[in-house]
């Protein structure tokens, strides 16, 4: 059996699927234990089909997030309200994002995320649900957005020193920052509680084709313990049933 809790984004199966109850379905038989990142109006159909909600975002505006103290009041209220489904649906963890740049430097960004996590650690660790600081790609997709190398969300998760403040580390996304992807993910697996992929170039398929070799990284996330969810957020470039069956045996280590 799979030591990797394998997910898929709701991404995938909404673009490869008439229907999504359909991709919900054919995940299920696959082997995938969740669905993430999907709206609300769908999360009955995930439960029916006995599998869990990873993780979902817990507040608006990935551009204009946590760096942003004008931003507080309202992401506070978004992510306690956001705690607070999460535990009535069992659904585990909750993004959170930086930000982009917009002229703050490393610090300054760093302190007022610090400063708006720490309005709202309390309740999520009273709640028991993870905020999941998601490190994005500031190359190819997200121009300008701050929490883009792993050193930086580290330095918050140990700043703001809650076991419920962690990273949402995107292989995809950090292979094109960073690269030393096994290294990296083994130094620092104490801050990171969800993991997400995708094929580099292209953010398609994790096969043979693109740069990652995945069956190493998920053996190396198997090998420190790690006992959360992997996301596979891509875009399917083929059927979609046989591209999760393929992604799934890829990473089924």
């Amino acid at each position: 059996m799979t030591s990797i809790r394998q997910s898929v984004c709701f991404g995938p199966l909404a673009r490869g699927f008439d229907d999504p109850a359909e991709g919900i379905a054919a995940a299920a038989e696959i082997g995938f234990v969740s669905v993430e990142m999907l709206p609300e109006e769908h999360w009955p159909v995930v439960r029916d089909h006995g599998l869990d909600i990873a993780i979902v975002s817990g507040h608006a505006s990935l551009p204009d997030g946590l760096n942003n103290r004008g931003n507080h009041d309202r992401i506070e209220s978004e992510l306690k309200e956001s705690i607070d489904k999460a535990v009535e649906h069992g659904i585990p963890s909750l993004i959170t994002f930086s930000g982009n740049l917009e002229d703050r430097g490393d610090e300054e960004g760093l302190d007022n995320c610090v400063e708006g996590l720490l309005r709202v650690k309390g309740h999520a660790e009273e709640k028991g649900v993870n905020l999941c600081m998601e490190l994005l790609n500031s190359r190819v997709n997200h121009p300008d957005y701050q929490c883009d190398r792993t050193e930086w969300g580290a330095r918050l998760c140990r700043t703001v020193d809650s076991p419920r403040v962690k990273l949402l580390y995107d292989i995809y996304h950090m292979q094109i920052m960073e690269g030393d992807l096994i290294r990296t993910i083994t130094d620092n697996i104490e801050w990171i509680s969800h993991f997400h992929t995708a094929g580099n170039p292209g953010r398609n398929d994790p096969d043979d084709t693109q740069e990652i070799y995945y069956p190493a990284v998920m053996r190396a996330i198997a090998a420190t313990g790690y006992d959360g969810y992997v996301g596979h957020e891509y875009s399917p470039k083929g059927d979609p049933v046989e591209s999760l069956r393929t992604t799934f045996a890829t990473c089924d280590v």
